[in-house]
């Protein structure tokens, strides 16, 4: 039998990426990478060619593009990127066109990546300021109205549900900063509660341990972490492998909504809104599960020891 070609958008992207790595590694897995890019001659494209990957152009902004790129396909996986445009009516269009594509494509199996719509929890809540006109969590809830048209209207879907980047620390400038007297201070708005967290690589691996599972597990949900830990714990661990002492400062949400930079706002009532739903957000995020998809997962300890070197220590 030929192998299965898994369609992958967004490919050079940190989950799209590492389902096409996934799949490349997976040498007799029965699965074929598809990288779906807006920018196949990118360097990150020539890469995933070179390591075995057939690059095909698509646009989730041109819907016929992306129903020519599935075509042929057994498996897509759909993802959108909100922290590109910031917009959540083109993430939802775009999500809307995904979804659309699969099934004109007939494909047979498709993993949406995908977040809570936090409406359905805390629409009428005042804690949370609304946003974009009638949103709580923009990059959240764009996605997780999108679940509707991939139900009714994608090839059979299972919905991965991520979690926290450990990455943040490294690009998204929410690293340690230097205390002034030789410690370092790792500040964050959980609100007392623990946090789901994963390696953005893993992401993807887990996705192909969906797509492995085959076609039975479409309509399921399948929530990924590769640990849940509180803010103490990952500065103790972050301390560790930094060779230095790092404590953990818990900043209010207004404070953090208010920091002004792109996405504070989304971003302070996304910590808000993991800390309200409290152990029933970390139930949807298991890392037992998430080992079963990718026994390779990595510990927050295991990333540390990899990635440490690379953390940004900001003064």
């Amino acid at each position: 039998m030929a192998d299965r070609i898994v369609a992958v958008t967004g490919a050079t992207g940190a989950q799209g990426g590492g389902l096409v790595r996934a799949i490349l590694a997976d040498r007799g897995g029965g699965f074929r990478a598809r990288a779906i890019t807006r920018k196949p001659d990118s360097e990150k494209a020539q890469a995933l060619a070179r390591l075995g990957a057939e690059v095909v152009e698509a646009d989730a902004d041109d819907p016929p593009s992306l129903t020519r790129a599935f075509t042929g396909a057994h498996g897509v996986f759909c993802v959108t990127n909100f922290w590109e445009h910031f917009s959540p009516e083109r993430e939802r269009a775009q999500a809307a066109a995904l979804a659309r594509a699969t099934g004109k494509a007939e494909v047979k199996h498709v993993v949406w990546s995908t977040l809570e719509d936090t409406r359905q929890w805390v629409g009428n809540d005042a804690r949370l300021p609304t946003l974009h006109g009638g949103y709580k969590v923009p990059h959240f809830d764009a996605k997780g109205e999108s679940d509707r048209i991939f139900a009714a209207e994608a090839a059979p879907t299972s919905y991965l549900l991520a979690s926290f980047y450990w990455e943040n620390f490294i690009y998204f400038g929410m690293g340690p900063r230097d205390a002034g007297d030789g410690t370092l201070t790792l500040a964050m708005p959980l609100g007392g509660a623990k946090l789901p967290g994963i390696a953005a690589e893993d992401i993807g691996k887990c996705a192909y341990g969906i797509f492995k599972r085959g076609t039975s597990a479409a309509g399921q949900r399948f929530g990924v972490a590769g640990e849940v830990l509180s803010g103490s714990e990952m500065a103790a661990k972050m301390g560790r492998a930094l060779k230095r002492t790092v404590r953990f400062q818990d900043v209010p949400f207004d404070v953090y909504r208010g920091l002004g930079f792109p996405g504070a706002e989304d971003l302070g009532n996304m910590f808000h809104f993991q800390a309200l739903r409290g152990d029933a957000f970390l139930r949807d995020r298991d890392p037992a599960l998430s080992l079963e998809l990718d026994p390779e997962l990595l510990s927050f300890d295991a990333w540390l020891d990899i990635n440490a070197g690379r953390i940004p220590i900001a003064r």
